[in-house]
């Protein structure tokens, strides 16, 4: 009873809609509001790994308009939580493996076409940088 109450909820709310199926079962699928709820929850949870530095650098830079400035900052704010060093403003720079998860931060917010992701072997300051991350 628990759990068609809680179907129900969900179903109301639009986060799921249901499909019947020819065999007349029944199939419940999340609408895009409920993916968009799915992309939020992990989005706010998520954390980087760091360990086992492979000596080289995830740089993320971007140039997104003006009129998207909410989501430039937002992509930012979001870099710099997980722990990116803010190298320009529109350039961050981390040095453990995290292509996939930034593929995802960067489909998230929708701005694929201003972002670009290098993994780089050397970079003038990357003493400071050593320090800046604890990995002297």
């Amino acid at each position: 009873r628990k759990i068609k109450d809680e179907i129900r909820q969900l179903y109301q709310s639009k986060l799921i809609q249901r499909k019947k199926n020819p065999d007349d079962s029944e199939t419940f699928l999340l609408t895009q509001k409920g993916k968009l709820k799915a992309l939020t929850f992990h989005f706010n949870s998520m954390k980087l790994q760091k360990e086992n530095w492979d000596g080289k650098w995830r740089l993320v830079i971007f140039d997104i308009p003006e009129k998207i400035r909410a989501g430039r900052n937002a992509l930012r704010r979001k870099l710099r939580g997980l722990g990116f060093y803010e190298l320009q403003k529109s350039a961050l720079i981390f040095p453990y493996a995290c292509e996939e998860e930034l593929e995802f931060i960067i489909e998230f917010f929708g701005m694929r076409r201003f972002v670009r992701v290098c993994v780089v072997q050397s970079i003038d300051n990357e003493s400071y940088l050593k320090r800046a991350f604890g990995l002297e």
